[in-house]
C-alpha cells in the first residue's frame, strides 16, 4: 500500500489513480532501503540500531510516510554500505526530449532566407528547457552581400559540405568540412564569402535563460 502525506504531514492512503509526483522521491527511498536491507539479511530493529534511529522511523521511511534529512540519508547509506546515490535509484522524473529523423527537420524562415539560406530546425524543447536552437543550415546561392547576424548567447558552428569564409567581429576563418567554430553570438557575425557551393553545416546557438530563440 502507498501512502501519501497530506499538508500536516500525517500518513493517508493513496487513492486509486490518485498520482504519486509529490513523494516519488520518499517512495523510491523506501523501496531501496526494504530491498537493500533485505539483501544483507537485517530486519527493520537491526537496521535501526546499526543506523542510531527508531524502529518506527526506519520503518515510516521504507513505507514513504516520511522525508529523510540529509543526515539520515548518509546514515542509511553507511549502513547499508552503498552510496548515497544508490538511495534515489528509480526516483527519476520524465524529461522533455525532441526526436527528429534524418530528413525531418522543419524549415523556418530566418533573417538570412532572403539571401538564399536555408534553415531546418532539427526539434525544440518548450518552456524552460527552450535554451537551445539546433538548426541545418544550407547556402547554395552567392550574392554580393551577406547578412551579419547578432544575438544574444553563444553559436556552434560545425561544417558539413562546401568551403565558406565566416566573419565574427573582425577576424574571418575559412571553414571545410570538418572544421567548427565557436563564438560570442553578440559580436557581428556571418559568411564573408562562399567559397564552395553547396554549403552545409550545423548551427547550434545556446541563450541565455529567459531569452526565446530568434534569429
Amino acid at each position: 500500500m502507498t501512502l501519501l502525506r497530506n499538508n500536516a504531514g500525517t500518513a493517508r492512503e493513496r487513492a486509486a489513480g490518485e498520482p504519486v509526483d509529490g513523494v516519488e522521491l520518499e517512495v523510491a527511498i523506501g523501496r531501496n532501503v526494504r530491498e537493500l536491507r533485505n539483501q544483507y539479511g537485517l530486519t527493520v530493529a537491526e537496521l535501526a540500531t546499526r543506523i542510531g534511529i527508531s524502529k518506527a522511523m526506519l520503518s515510516k521511511i521504507e513505507n514513504a510516510q516520511t522525508s529523510c534529512s540529509l543526515s539520515t540519508l548518509a546514515a542509511l547509506a553507511g549502513g547499508l554500505d552503498v552510496p548515497v546515490t544508490s538511495l534515489f535509484r528509480g526516483a527519476e522524473t520524465e524529461r522533455p526530449s525532441s526526436f527528429v529523423p534524418a530528413g525531418g527537420g522543419t524549415a523556418i524562415v530566418r533573417d538570412g532566407s532572403q539571401a538564399g539560406h536555408e534553415y531546418q530546425l532539427l526539434g525544440s524543447l518548450r518552456g524552460e528547457h527552450r535554451r537551445l536552437e539546433c538548426l541545418y543550415v544550407t547556402l547554395t546561392v552567392k550574392s554580393q552581400t551577406y547578412p551579419l547576424f547578432q544575438h544574444p548567447g553563444t553559436e556552434f558552428i560545425y561544417m558539413l559540405e562546401g568551403v565558406m569564409d565566416y566573419a565574427h567581429g573582425r577576424a574571418i576563418h575559412r571553414l571545410t568540412p570538418g572544421d567548427s567554430l565557436q563564438m560570442d553570438g553578440e559580436g557581428a557575425h556571418g559568411p564573408a564569402d562562399l567559397v564552395e557551393l553547396p554549403i552545409r553545416f550545423l548551427s547550434v546557438i545556446a541563450f541565455p535563460d529567459a531569452v526565446a530563440p530568434h534569429r
